[in-house]
């Protein structure tokens, strides 16, 4: 039996399958693109709720293997060498877990960088600023006073869309021309896109209709059964 235990985590959140993948994650947008990149591959995994809203992911065992105390992160029993793999940072495990499988991450070299840099854009783009509205929109940012912050990323999330639905015009996916090929780039943006309606209601103020491109790719995203089964991982309490 492969033996996790020099890693407090697994005390905290204990294996029942240490010898699976371990997930730790909540199904926000950044939790559910490693569940539905899992479910793509059929990697064998287990998953462990930690619950942001009860703050686990600041609890000593999960910054010990975090630092940055945010969700997600693996450790991989059968990591490089065939030695346990600690890992944080969504878009790190999702070119990770590419490489390890040998999919959704094209081996041709302009196609691979022309997927990361789709896979950065949604990191250092659409991920901050679309939680930054739902934050003003939704959540507790709704108290300040003032609707210049909100104003702010209303405005940026308009024209990062406005980016992704002038990138999709003829294409089915993020990477490739025509038909493409689905990739991480979408894994990584398809819950940002999918939370701007579910969790922060917002498609009316954003006016999500006029990007069109962008509510047609989500809908192909959405029918593939790994997407539908990794939104759902892990179930929430």
């Amino acid at each position: 039996m492969t033996d996790l235990s020099a890693f407090p985590i697994t005390r905290r959140w204990v294996p029942a399958h240490p010898d699976r993948l371990q997930l730790y994650a909540f199904p926000t947008p950044n939790g559910v693109k490693i569940s539905i990149m899992l479910e793509e591959i059929g990697l064998p995994y287990e998953a462990h709720l930690v619950d942001i809203g009860q703050n686990e992911s600041k609890d000593p065992a999960f910054v010990s293997f975090n630092p940055n105390g945010r969700i997600p992160a693996i450790l991989d029993p059968d990591g490089p060498g065939g030695q346990p793999l600690p890992l944080w940072e969504s878009g790190a495990i999702l070119v990770y877990l590419a490489e390890k499988s040998g999919r959704l991450l094209a081996a041709d070299p302009a196609v691979r960088y022309e997927t990361l840099q789709w896979v950065f854009f949604q990191m250092s783009g659409i991920g901050p600023m679309f939680g930054q509205l739902g934050y003003f929109h939704k959540h507790a940012g709704r108290e300040i006073e003032g609707r210049r912050p909100l104003d702010r990323y209303l405005a940026e999330t308009q024209r990062l869309l406005g980016v992704l639905d002038a990138r999709l015009k003829g294409r089915s996916w993020l990477v490739g021309d025509g038909a493409g090929e689905y990739s991480i780039a979408d894994i990584a943006t398809l819950g940002w896109v999918r939370a701007l309606e579910t969790s922060y209601q917002a498609g009316e103020m954003i006016g999500l209709i006029n990007y069109p491109q962008v509510t047609s790719w989500l809908e192909r995203c959405l029918a593939r059964p790994a997407v539908q089964r990794g939104l759902l991982v892990p179930v929430r309490p």
